[in-house]
């Protein structure tokens, strides 16, 4: 256990926790660890090459292990990547001259030939049913053989580990960063609270817990430890059952609940009476979930307890036996008579919902009047309204200049995206610009006094992560909407994924789109060679794991745009695979090396979202000719088999033209609300003596120990309560 706990350590902060063993001379065996962690793009900070050094031998071979095991994971480097043409990215054949020379390949094999000549008299061959076709026709020891070392370059990743605390401090340090984090996790980081939580039960507790996802998975582990758990509302009652039950609790998708112990079953009703007693109002929640609700009534046995009257209350809402307050539908009928100011009027007392409400209601006012109501309550509401909301509605107003005509790019919980016209009509202008300021001064209040300011220009462009879901985990991974300059001269992507119990087939695809988002070209296993590209060939089943490559030099690239995916054409989705993930390296012209060299690696990210289309990320050239990744983690919904970058390319490029339209809450506007314009911007070169607030990428080496840093590992604890 305290293996995996200190990976978990080393995957979201960078840091080791110190080493733990007898004196010795180990400065040998750490300098080896250094050598060999470069090799995949890491290396050891002074002050931990130096810690392990005075430890012996065995304690540092023991620490090499798990850490490079750790870390080569992080970019993909625990599994072998293989590419169907064995020179790769040299010697790819056209396509058509590879599909011609499969089929001569097969007509030579005297089991296949009968069966393709009875198959194409019909007038057509299935490129699938080719022995040649779509799996590894040599070795990975034989493709590494085919290719030279990979030569050093001034541009390849370095990514630092610095030295920790005591295991126990760290893992107590990173449990309470995530479950008192203000903005909801992605279902990987949601795991990792999942697992530190049980750990932690009896240790520090945040002294809130604002994310109720986190706040289920936390009284998960107060119950085991035999305390009761925190409880505001009723759903968090249905969250903590789920939770227990193994299941979803974001509530998105139905969990089937586990029988409970009476203890349990005694605290959850217990919780759901005090609920209730308290606020009555708060039966409003239960229709939303009525058949969980029924279903969790099944397991907890309410009749059983009648000194909990308040708890039976909940289920006979669910069964439709009893009618509860509806707040929604006060809100309704108000507004269906036209009614903006009363509405306002019931919204004030649930802040967050008068927030979301803000488009619709001034879109509704016909007088000046009534916009003065919205603007007052919305300003007087903003000290009860969460940092993560009153930054959304900021992003959102800021991007509501237009008058209908534009694009509205929805995207769900969980990164599935889907493209529809803005009918809506313009705000008014000068409301909107109120709102902006109040907003914008309601923010800069909550944020403390960062000291001397030291910022990375490079982080800048890095959206803020108003929701976790909006970033896969994985290395070198940018929240959705961010930029980041792209400095080399060769891009390839990579795919790598394991089936799990059925074969399937995942495509890697590359769609190179012109300035007004028309199609220039693709790469894809139907189009083996473009522009600049090569593809490493079409691999159809992955039962011990399989990769696909697509090279670009993006000098010979002629479009605006390039945008990766990877297409389920048939099998097991993402989320049934055994493991697949998606990442790209950046090479210098004259680099060799295997199609996969961890250290080029400059992102990583786990492919595990809803639909049969993904798309991580896309690549736009600037006016300046300067290429930058835009971080997109969006999944499409796709068709059930038979994804082509052909089939699906309109629809990619309606959903990028809306989301590179759209302008993204930067950390450059909190860094310019928290400085007030006195930042200084890091150049890579001399650090301050004494401690600052740092915004960057990584954290430097040198850095005074008592800095408060923020990297894009806990860039959330940049976004106010």
């Amino acid at each position: 256990m305290s293996h995996s706990l200190e990976s978990l350590v080393v995957q979201h902060t960078r840091r080791l926790p110190s080493p733990v063993g007898t004196p010795g001379q180990g400065a040998v065996a750490a300098r080896q660890l250094d050598a060999a962690l470069m090799t995949v793009g890491f290396k050891l900070s002074g002050e931990l090459l130096e810690r392990l050094s005075g430890l012996s031998v065995e304690t540092v071979v023991d620490t090499a292990a798990r850490t490079l095991a750790t870390v080569r994971a992080s970019v993909g480097d625990h599994v072998r990547h293989n590419a169907y043409f064995v020179d790769f990215p040299a010697n790819v054949p056209d396509t058509v001259d590879f599909w011609r020379d499969c089929v001569v390949r097969a007509l030579a094999d005297g089991s296949v030939r009968p069966g393709l000549l009875t198959e194409s008299s019909a007038g057509a061959v299935n490129l699938l049913t080719l022995p040649s076709y779509g799996r590894y026709q040599h070795t990975y020891e034989e493709l590494l053989a085919a290719h030279d070392e990979l030569l050093a370059a001034a541009g390849d990743r370095v990514t630092v580990l610095h030295l920790g605390g005591e295991l126990a401090d760290e893992v107590s340090a990173l449990y309470l960063a995530l479950a008192g984090s203000t903005t909801p996790p992605g279902d990987e980081h949601l795991a990792d609270l999942e697992a530190l939580a049980a750990v932690c039960a009896d240790g520090p507790q945040p002294g809130t817990i604002p994310v109720r996802e986190n706040r289920a998975v936390v009284n998960r582990a107060r119950l085991a430890a035999g305390a009761a758990p925190l409880l505001d509302t009723v759903t968090d009652v249905l969250r903590l059952a789920c939770a227990l039950s193994g299941g979803d609790v974001t509530l998105q998708r139905p969990t089937r609940l586990r029988a409970l112990s009476r203890p349990v079953r005694r605290a959850l009703l217990a919780g759901l009476d005090s609920v209730v007693a308290a606020a009555p109002g708060k039966l409003a929640d239960v229709p939303v979930h009525r058949e969980m609700f029924k279903r969790l009534g099944e397991r907890l046995h309410p009749h059983e307890y009648p000194r909990w009257p308040h708890a039976a209350e909940v289920f006979a809402v669910a069964r439709g036996e009893r009618r509860p307050p509806s707040f929604d539908r006060r809100v309704e009928e108000l507004l269906g008579a036209g009614d903006v100011v009363g509405a306002v009027g019931v919204l004030v007392d649930a802040p967050g919902r008068l927030y979301r409400a803000l488009d619709r209601l001034l879109r509704m006012c016909r007088t000046g009047q009534e916009r003065e109501a919205v603007v007052a309550a919305v300003v007087e509401a903003a000290p009860r309204v969460s940092g993560r909301v009153v930054l959304s509605v900021r992003e959102h107003l800021h991007n509501r200049t237009g008058d209908g005509g534009g694009r509205r790019v929805f995207v769900n919980r969980r990164g599935r995206a889907w493209v529809t016209e803005d009918a809506r009509a313009a705000l008014p202008q000068a409301e909107r610009e109120s709102l902006i300021a109040a907003l914008d001064a309601e923010i800069r209040r909550r944020l403390p006094d960062p000291g001397r300011l030291v910022v990375d220009p490079e982080m800048l462009d890095v959206a803020l992560p108003l929701s976790g879901r909006a970033t896969a985990a994985g290395l070198g991974v940018l929240p959705r909407g961010s930029l980041s300059v792209v400095d080399g001269e060769l891009l390839r992507f990579f795919v790598y994924w394991k089936q799990a119990a059925r074969t399937t087939d995942y495509d890697l695809s590359a769609l190179i789109l012109n300035a007004d988002y028309s199609t220039d070209c693709w790469l894809s296993w139907t189009s083996l060679t473009a522009v600049g590209g090569e593809h490493s060939g079409d691999i159809t089943e992955a039962p011990r794991g399989a990769s696909e490559f697509i090279n670009l030099r993006l000098g010979a690239v002629r479009g605006t745009f390039v945008v990766p995916q990877v297409n389920v054409y048939s099998g097991e989705g993402f989320e049934e695979a055994a493991e697949s993930f998606f990442g790209f390296m950046l090479r210098e012209g004259e680099q060799r090396g295997r199609p996969f060299e961890p250290r080029t690696v400059r992102m990583k990210s786990e492919l595990r979202g809803p639909g049969r289309v993904a798309l991580p990320l896309a690549f736009l050239r600037g006016e300046d000719g300067l290429w930058r990744a835009k971080w997109l983690h969006l999944y499409l919904r796709g068709d059930p088999n038979a994804n082509q970058v052909e089939g699906n390319r309109v629809s990619v490029a309606a959903l990028l033209r809306g989301i590179v339209e759209r302008e993204q809450l930067t950390v450059r506007h909190l860094v310019g609300l928290m400085a007030g314009g006195a930042v200084t911007e890091w150049d890579g070169a001399d650090l301050p003596d004494g401690p600052v607030t740092y915004i960057g990428l990584e954290r430097p080496e040198g850095l005074h120990p008592h800095s408060r840093v923020f990297t894009p590992e806990n860039l959330r604890d940049l976004i106010p309560e």
